[in-house]
């Protein structure tokens, strides 16, 4: 949920209605209560605004339905390291029973790892500077990029079902090695395991030093033409 937006979870409290953009009461939510789930749990009506906001198309908030029913549930987070203490989250999964608070919330923590997703392709695989200079290259490039990385996970996933881990217990640097030196026929052997660190925290720092060199922002073919100008004049 936006940290601006209001969420108050007593049994039957006010709303705000629906009404044109800048009007209306403050300090009250703009969510419809419907029935309450738990101590921070509840099922809640959010209602279609009178007027389409400045960011959407009219074609698009013409299909938008009137009201749309949703969860709104907020949980406590006590582990070490994290800056956020509490979380609300906002989900279409109604069902408290089936879907749990416990398990939303440890499915929004996953999330997590879609980082650790961008910085296998940006890092391992070298997606964060692409070569070529044309719309066309560059387009090619990506679905190479992203062949490759569905083969590596591809092995990940069997890997994992051989060794009986989860998939990100298996690492992705070990696979991508053995899939780039592989021969044909040639069986899967047992990869690394990254051990079990679920709350790990690490500073946002760079190991080593960056040289003390300018941002490149001619081509080549023009710095050289500095650098011999400025040779034949010294």
């Amino acid at each position: 949920m936006h940290q601006k937006q209001i969420v108050n979870f007593t049994p039957g409290r006010l709303q705000v209605e629906p009404a044109r953009r800048g009007k209306g009461p403050k300090g009250q939510p703009r969510s419809g209560w419907l029935q309450q789930l738990g101590e921070h749990d509840q099922r809640v009506q959010w209602l279609k605004p009178l007027t389409c906001p400045p960011w959407m198309e009219a074609e698009q908030f013409a299909h938008v339905p009137d009201r749309l029913e949703v969860r709104e549930l907020r949980y406590r987070v006590h582990r070490k390291g994290f800056r956020v203490k509490s979380i609300t989250l906002v989900t279409a999964l109604l069902d408290a029973a089936f879907y749990t608070v416990e398990a939303l919330a440890q499915l929004y923590w996953a999330r997590w790892g879609i980082e650790t997703n961008f910085a296998h392709l940006k890092t391992t695989l070298g997606l964060d500077v692409l070569k070529c200079k044309t719309v066309d290259g560059v387009l090619k490039e990506l679905i190479v990029f992203a062949l490759i990385y569905n083969l590596v996970r591809l092995v990940m996933a069997q890997a994992a079902r051989r060794q009986q881990v989860a998939i990100d217990r298996i690492s992705f640097v070990d696979a991508a090695r053995w899939l780039a030196a592989a021969h044909d026929e040639e069986s899967l052997p047992w990869l690394v395991m990254n051990p079990h660190r679920p709350y790990r925290y690490e500073p946002r720092v760079r190991k080593r030093r960056p040289k003390q060199y300018p941002v490149m922002q001619n081509t080549r073919q023009a710095l050289r033409k500095v650098l011999a100008n400025k040779t034949d004049t010294d």
